[in-house]
């Protein structure tokens, strides 16, 4: 059994309050066009009209060379964390997603990234759960690499 995992609500806070990203600068402020924005902490798209932060994110718990850093979104205002066992809604629009197993020391296990069709991308990822070398997965945009959330053991 598998989960998907968004942000923590503590990160989110300290960013929706005005905290530092991951290149230590102010999140951006704008408004949703609705257009395709998920919102990595309540895992929705964030409805047009609005508030939505953009910023830097590091989803790892230090720099090192495989800590990747891009930009999310995030609604402004705050919103609930995501938790269930059912695929959240910003995983049924995009055709395919890329995700890759990472290692207790937050390094990318070789031979498990894979760009994958939404409708396998749950059993691909217990798959990739079940190799022992494997601690989680993270989900990212097969199109812009961008983080999406992250896939742990049940």
């Amino acid at each position: 059994m598998t989960q998907i995992i968004a942000l923590p609500t503590d990160i989110v806070r300290a960013l929706q309050n005005g905290g530092p990203d991951a290149h230590g600068q102010t999140p951006e402020r704008t408004v949703s066009d609705g257009g395709g924005n998920p919102c990595r902490h309540c895992l929705q798209y964030i409805p047009e009209g609005a508030g939505m932060l953009t910023l830097a994110h590091r989803p790892f718990p230090a720099v090192q060379p495989y800590a990747e850093t891009g930009p999310i979104f995030l609604c402004a205002d705050h919103c609930p964390r995501y938790q269930g066992n059912q695929t959240p809604g910003i995983f049924t629009n995009a055709p395919d997603y890329l995700i890759k197993g990472y290692g207790q020391d937050n390094r990318i296990v070789y031979g498990t990234g894979i760009v994958i069709g939404k409708d396998e991308m749950m059993a691909q990822a217990e798959d990739i759960l079940s190799t022992p070398r494997v601690a989680y997965i993270h989900i990212r945009s097969a199109r812009n690499n961008c983080y999406q959330a992250r896939i742990d053991r049940g």
